[in-house]
């Protein structure tokens, strides 16, 4: 039988799940992938699981359902997801030329709703490498997502940043889910038990990553470089649940996106019927 072949997103804002996921003993495969192409290889069915960006659920969500109490979320400042500006306010940007990174769908539709629909704005859009410094050459603002955005922070010296979460948290008062974990809707026929597996190894990984969250951070700091008190606020700031305010949150989202001509507005987001607790 083949292996369940589960995403990984690419960036340091996972590890406190996987860094505790054991799996060599069950019958899956991890595939790395930065969010835009783990996206396309759910689209495509090369990969059977994972977390996918919530924009990328809402393109095909008759394909999938969403496994219960995972996501990447934020309530407030999400600390990887930055608009870098040469402008003082949020809002100065709104009819400006943006440049956006070509490894995101939600955080640039976020972005898109944050300016359109919210500050009432008519911005220019253009999609590139992940490269402040080049990106900026020719644009007001710069959007750059995960170890791109920290990076980039780290060694700011010249721009205003402005972090997503935060201000989608000021428009709505709710968390934002920037990831759902998607389930190809085969798999969930054919695959039950190992999903059932993998599911308490995650929900196991999850509560490991709160408890013990050192290992994490050197883990990450091994691959990005930073010191402990940035990764221990930035990873704070993170949430990785997905229950009634999460899901309420993803809805408003949705109904936004749906609005400013997004999405379609028909966006069903159905949870499988897994248990939470082991």
């Amino acid at each position: 039988m083949k292996p369940v072949r589960i995403g990984k997103i690419a960036f340091t804002n996972i590890l406190p799940l996987y860094h505790y996921f054991h799996y060599t003993d069950l019958p899956v495969e991890l595939i790395p992938q930065v969010p835009s192409q783990l996206n396309k290889s759910m689209a495509e069915g090369r990969i059977d699981m994972g977390p996918i960006s919530s924009f990328a659920y809402a393109d095909d969500f008759p394909k999938y359902v969403i496994m219960p109490d995972l996501s990447v979320s934020a309530k407030g400042r999400v600390g990887s997801i930055f608009l870098f500006s040469k402008r003082k306010s949020f809002a100065d940007v709104k009819n400006g030329k943006i440049a956006l990174t070509n490894t995101s769908a939600s955080s640039v539709n976020l972005l898109k709703i944050l300016l359109e629909h919210f500050a009432g704005g008519t911005p220019s859009y253009k999609t590139e490498e992940p490269n402040l410094d080049q990106m900026m050459e020719h644009a007001d603002a710069a959007l750059l997502i995960g170890d791109d955005a920290l990076r980039a922070n780290w060694s700011n010296r010249k721009y205003y940043v402005f972090d997503l979460g935060l201000e989608w948290y000021k428009e709505t008062g709710l968390p934002m889910t920037f990831a759902v974990w998607a389930v190809n809707r085969s798999v969930v026929k054919e695959r039950q038990e190992t999903l059932s597996l993998v599911y308490h190894r995650f929900l196991h990984a999850k509560r490991l990553g709160e408890q013990q969250p050192m290992p994490v951070i050197q883990e990450a700091i091994s691959q990005l470089g930073g010191k402990v008190v940035d990764w221990e606020k930035y990873y704070a700031g993170l949430n990785y649940n997905f229950g009634p305010e999460e899901q309420r949150g993803l809805a408003t989202f949705y109904h936004y996106a749906a609005l400013s001509g997004l999405i379609k507005d028909d966006v069903k987001i159905e949870v499988m019927e897994l248990p939470v607790h082991i």
